[in-house]
C-alpha cells in the first residue's frame, strides 16, 4: 500500500491555478523525486500533504485513509525556507522542538545525543543558534525532521548550502531512512542527486503532471539509440554497419583508438551493432548512452505547451 496517495487534485489560488488535476503514488521504502521549473505547482503539493493548505478538489489518502490532521506527526517535512529560533541555545531549541513531535524529554533527549554526536555536532549544543553556520545549521534541521521516526518525510532541497563532504553524509542518511522502510518526498533542482537517490520521479509543468515513472525506466524510454564505442585497429570512421547506415556524431583519435559517438537507426539491435562493429576493427569499448535526468527534464518542460 502507498503511504501517500494523490488523486486528481486541483488548487486554484487568485488568478493562478496551482494544481491541474495531479495524481502521484508514493510507495513506502522508497525515495519520490518531485520535479519542475519554479513556478510549477510543487511547493503547493508538499504543503497540502502537510495540510497547510486544502486542495479544491480530489484527494489525498495517507496508508489509505483520507489526510486526517492525527497523521501530521507520521510526516517530517523539511522546507526549503529554513527557521530556527536565532536567539536560543541549540540544544534548548531542538529539545523543545523535538518534544512538540510527541516525544518525551527523555527520549526527546536520548535521541538528540545519538544524532548531534553522529553528525559531529555535540559540542555546540550549549551555544546560540547564531553562533552556528548555514550547514550546521541545517544538520540541526534535518535531525528535528527525522527525530520522531516518522512513515514520510519531505525534503525540499535539503542539500542547499552543504559542502560536497556534508552533502554526502546527508543523501547517506537519507537512504539509511529509506531502508528502515520510510517514504521520502524529494524536492530538489539536482538532478544528479535525482539519478543517485531517487528511485521514482514526477514532474510536474505549468500546474499539470507532465511525466512519472522509475527513474530507470524513463531514462531508457528517451533513449535515442546513441552509443559510445572505441575501436582498435580502425583509422576512420564507418559510413554503415552491416546493411545500416549510421550517423557518427562526433569521434578523435588517440592512442591508437578510433572514439566515436554513433547514432543508429531505431530497428537496429545492440547485438546487430556490435556484430557490424567487428568487421571495422577490435570493439576496446561499447556502451549505450542514456540520457540525464537533466536531458530528460529539460526536453518535456520544453515541449509542454504553453
Amino acid at each position: 500500500m502507498a503511504i501517500i496517495e494523490v488523486k486528481e487534485v486541483v488548487k486554484q489560488f487568485t488568478g493562478h491555478l496551482a494544481l491541474d488535476r495531479v495524481s502521484i503514488s508514493v510507495p513506502p521504502a522508497s525515495v519520490f523525486g518531485l520535479l519542475g521549473p519554479n513556478g510549477a505547482g510543487k511547493t503547493t503539493l508538499i504543503r497540502i500533504i502537510n495540510q497547510i493548505t486544502r486542495p479544491d478538489t480530489g484527494q489525498v489518502l495517507f496508508k489509505g485513509e483520507r489526510l486526517h490532521p492525527k497523521h501530521v506527526d507520521r510526516i517530517g517535512y523539511l522546507p526549503e525556507e529554513r527557521g530556527l529560533y536565532r536567539k536560543m541555545k541549540v540544544g534548548e531549541m531542538a529539545l523543545y522542538l523535538a518534544m512538540l513531535k510527541g516525544l518525551t524529554k527523555t527520549v526527546a533527549r536520548e535521541r538528540l545525543d545519538y544524532w548531534f554526536k553522529k553528525f559531529q555536532i555535540i559540542d555546540w549544543w550549549g551555544r546560540k543558534v547564531e553562533e552556528l553556520s548555514k550547514g550546521m545549521q541545517q544538520k540541526i534541521q534535518f535531525i528535528i525532521t527525522i527525530i520522531h521516526e516518522p512513515e514520510l518525510l519531505i525534503f525540499d532541497e535539503p542539500f542547499s548550502g552543504f559542502d560536497p563532504i556534508n552533502q554526502s553524509l546527508l543523501k547517506e542518511e537519507i537512504l539509511k531512512q529509506k531502508e528502515r522502510g520510510v517514504a521520502i518526498i524529494f524536492s530538489t533542482h539536482n538532478m544528479s542527486s535525482v539519478e543517485e537517490i531517487c528511485d521514482q520521479i514526477a514532474l510536474i509543468h505549468q500546474s499539470k503532471l507532465v511525466l512519472q515513472g522509475p527513474v530507470e525506466e524513463l531514462r531508457r524510454s528517451h533513449k535515442k539509440n546513441e552509443y559510445m564505442v572505441e575501436l582498435k585497429n580502425c583509422l576512420y570512421p564507418p559510413q554503415t554497419v552491416g546493411n545500416h547506415r549510421i550517423n557518427v556524431v562526433n569521434h578523435h583519435q588517440k592512442d591508437g583508438l578510433l572514439s566515436m559517438r554513433i547514432k543508429v537507426e531505431e530497428d537496429v539491435t545492440a547485438n546487430e551493432f556490435i556484430k557490424g562493429l567487428m568487421t571495422c576493427g577490435e570493439i576496446h569499448s561499447f556502451k549505450e548512452i542514456l540520457p540525464s535526468m537533466n536531458d530528460i527534464f529539460i526536453q518535456n518542460v520544453s515541449e509542454t505547451p504553453r
